[in-house]
């Protein structure tokens, strides 16, 4: 292979440092959001949470309400059972209190049933509130050891990203441009070797998608510095040390 191709292997070697250097940077702030998402969804859970023991308080307050209204028609009712004048307005009036007190019973019971429930979600709250609090902390804990780490990624990056801009400048921009596409196709790997499939046999296949290729375009790797390309995945093919 002449100096086009083996300034685009030398290319491609740089590409695969700098990839595997992004990747991990790009890991280290994912942890990040990661820590964050979890914090927002406790964080979120505590408000619908808190809004259900609003909604819930706004129950029980109708039923105390309504309680109190029935206690001042028991206690009138008891008043005008005093001054019957009939057995019949008597009878009637001790029904309608006996009603009254049936109904009062059990709406007493949905509001107990209301306020037991207020006092579970109060529990829960605190307990997420808890769960909140040590997610901050290991959140500060996680950005601050991602942010060391990203600083030392980022540098690592710059660096790698001058000898990739002073490898590139060895291959000819149209060249360069294909293996740019390429490459952002394969995440990274544009490159790839073809060879025989097997040892006493002339078929040969691409080291990247391992579909067969006509030896043709090897002949043509072992004679000349051009960009040839896999006809089924259009990566750039290579020879290997053997076969050069």
């Amino acid at each position: 292979m002449g100096p086009v191709l083996n300034a685009l292997i030398k290319l491609q070697s740089i590409e695969n440092r700098l990839r595997a250097v992004k990747t991990k940077l790009a890991r280290c702030r994912r942890t990040v959001i990661f820590q964050e998402n979890q914090l927002r969804t406790l964080q979120s859970g505590l408000e619908a949470k808190k809004e259900e023991i609003k909604m819930t308080r706004i129950q029980a307050d109708r039923l105390e309400l309504e309680l109190k209204q029935r206690d001042e028609t028991i206690a009138r009712l008891r008043a005008h059972l005093n001054l019957a004048k009939s057995n019949k307005d008597y009878s009637a009036i001790l029904t309608e209190l006996n009603t009254s007190k049936a109904d009062n019973s059990k709406i007493e019971n949905q509001l107990l049933d209301l306020l037991k429930n207020i006092e579970t979600d109060t529990a829960a709250c605190a307990e997420i509130q808890a769960q909140i609090d040590e997610q901050k902390s290991r959140s500060d804990d996680v950005r601050k050891e991602s942010d060391a780490k990203a600083t030392e990624y980022e540098a690592e990056v710059e660096k790698i990203q001058v000898e990739w801009d002073a490898a590139a400048k060895n291959v000819p921009s149209e060249v360069l441009d294909v293996f740019k596409r390429v490459a952002d196709t394969y995440d990274g790997e544009a490159l790839a070797i073809g060879g025989k499939q097997q040892e006493k046999v002339d078929i040969y296949s691409c080291g990247g998608c391992f579909m067969g290729v006509p030896a043709d375009i090897i002949n043509r790797l072992m004679t000349r510095d051009e960009i040839i390309r896999c006809p089924n995945c259009t990566r750039i093919l290579i020879l290997s040390e053997d076969h050069e």
